[in-house]
């Protein structure tokens, strides 16, 4: 581990500066902390925000910033202005990502930053990750998969760099819940947040709430099947209001990326 470490921060330090693509998740977090142990103030973080983006998880952000004492930046989106994002073809990701990374390589070149990263990792390779082509295109790099890191090794690192987010479940933006072909609304990413708040409160660790349409389809880790159907009437009946018809659970468990089987499949 300490090979890696040190690999990337030999990767940092060629920066010389950089903004850093913040969500506040694992990975984001654990890049931010070795760009500040690198680069010291040189280091900018700048979370893009939007219907899509839990507000949990900005709050995070912002106190994760300030912990790690590094600048803050919060920026609009606005992907749900844009028609390609919000068709919600199987390239939707792509759209997202290049609309965000655009404005970071902007608010990079404005105020004087030489790079910007983002925090993918090794595992990224083994999904459908169409946003890696606006990582590409826009000259964005990717620290912790270049220097060959893990999930399974980000969390042991920041583990042991005592960051509060090595074991925080994984998280993804909203739209990532809505089946391909359904058009992505305010009010579909509304109800989903409402509904994955709902079970998290009810105290689920790793939850997705999947919209089919009518049908929502709970994906939550498999040895908390039976404290869900404990709590089954409750949950069908606070779900159902919330515009579901029918509230399943995938009896696969939590299964991150589940809405790309078809289109791996095919590809």
């Amino acid at each position: 581990m300490k090979i890696k470490v040190k690999k990337l921060y030999n990767i940092l330090v060629n920066y010389e500066s950089a903004v850093v693509a913040f969500s506040g998740g694992t990975d984001s977090t654990m890049l931010l902390a070795a760009a500040k142990r690198v680069l010291g103030d040189n280091v900018l973080a700048v979370t893009a925000v939007s219907e899509t983006f839990p507000r949990q998880e900005m709050n995070r952000a912002k106190n994760l910033s300030s912990m790690l004492g590094v600048k803050h930046v919060v920026v609009e989106s606005n992907e749900l202005n844009y028609q390609p994002f919000v068709i919600n073809k199987p390239d939707r990701c792509y759209h997202c990502k290049y609309l965000r990374l655009k404005m970071l390589k902007e608010i990079a070149q404005k105020r004087g930053y030489k790079a910007v990263i983002e925090g993918s990792n090794l595992d990224d390779n083994n999904d459908y990750r169409p946003g890696m082509k606006a990582v590409s295109q826009l000259d964005v790099k990717s620290p912790l998969r270049e220097a060959g890191f893990t999930k399974k090794e980000i969390r042991e690192v920041s583990k042991m760099w005592g960051l509060p987010t090595w074991n925080i479940p994984s998280q993804s933006c909203l739209a990532t819940r809505i089946s391909y072909g359904q058009e992505i609304t305010p009010q579909r990413l509304r109800r989903i947040e409402k509904a994955e708040e709902l079970l998290l409160n009810l105290g689920f660790r790793q939850v997705r709430v999947r919209d089919h349409g009518g049908i929502a389809r709970i994906e939550i880790e498999a040895a908390q099947f039976d404290k869900l159907v404990f709590s089954s009437q409750y949950i069908h009946r606070e779900i159902n209001s919330l515009g579901f018809k029918y509230v399943t659970l995938d009896l696969n468990g939590f299964d991150s990326g589940s809405m790309n089987k078809d289109v791996i499949s095919s590809s």
